[in-house]
């Protein structure tokens, strides 16, 4: 059996919950599991806060693989704790016995450095990226939990290179990813008599709206940070999430670091001169 039939037999009849669907790693990710597995019974769960792009990321994904996935955009703000708590109840009944959770919402804001980050901007970092991925998945586990022999799905969480190499002017955000990544290898030990796969994909350099978030929407501002050099893809993120998610059940890829070949850290990296 070839390496993608496999994983689409892994991946049949499951159903995916992804968080910050509507673009960058999140949005490829919801391709790639549709691709990985398009005639195979797939259920996508796709969440975000703006419901039009997924609306339109459900319809580009039917239009490209056909019916065989079945694609239900969910507005959700992962940084409200009621939203998050109603999320599972919500669900139409045959969406509801999730396999696999990718925390993938995230953001960034500023480049400020101590003492004027803007309490705001703390704020809504620490309620997206870490608060909002710790309320997810304590959503979702019962559904894991409920399974035989302990509990049998995937958790997989998109940390950063940022939560293992911190810089300056980004130490709030580093902070939320290094968050992360504890609380990820806690959730490991904790759940390792069960079948449930907890795994981290730690992402460098990735050209998404993330950095024209950060920057408050200045593009320019956006764009110079990946002058002279080639940047990770969303897709090149999405190709991982779904590699892990489709191994062999006994298999954990726990821990992933991906970089783009001109960088060897976070604050490494060889630009071109242009």
């Amino acid at each position: 059996m070839s390496s993608s039939s496999a994983v689409a037999r892994r991946l049949e009849g499951k159903t995916i919950v992804i968080t910050g669907a509507s673009s960058g790693i999140g949005r490829s990710c919801a391709f790639e599991f549709a691709r990985a597995a398009p005639a195979n019974s797939l259920k996508l769960v796709l969440t975000a806060r703006r419901i039009d792009a997924l609306r339109d990321v459900a319809a580009k994904i039917r239009a490209e693989v056909g019916d065989g996935v079945k694609v239900l955009p969910v507005q959700l703000d992962v940084s409200s704790p009621d939203q998050v708590r109603a999320f599972v109840a919500g669900l139409p009944d045959d969406f509801r016995d999730i396999n696999v959770l990718v925390n993938n919402a995230g953001l960034v804001k500023g480049v400020a450095k101590a003492p004027e980050i803007a309490e705001q901007d703390i704020n809504v970092m620490f309620q997206t990226n870490v608060t909002g991925l710790i309320n997810m998945t304590q959503a979702v586990l019962p559904v894991f939990q409920a399974r035989p022999d302990g509990g049998a799905g995937d958790i997989i969480n998109i940390g950063s290179i940022a939560g293992r190499d911190p810089y300056p002017g980004g130490s709030i955000y580093c902070a939320t990813k290094a968050a992360v990544r504890s609380f990820t290898e806690s959730l490991r030990k904790e759940l390792i008599a069960t079948r449930i796969r907890v795994m981290e994909v730690d992402p460098g350099q990735v050209e998404t709206e993330f950095s024209v978030v950060r920057f408050n929407g200045d593009k320019a501002k956006a764009d110079a940070v990946y002058t002279g050099c080639e940047p990770l893809t969303p897709d090149d993120i999405a190709e991982a999430v779904v590699f892990v998610a489709g191994r062999r059940e006994n298999v954990v890829i726990a821990d992933t670091l991906i970089f783009p070949n001109h960088q060897a850290g976070a604050g490494i990296m060889h630009r071109k001169s242009t």
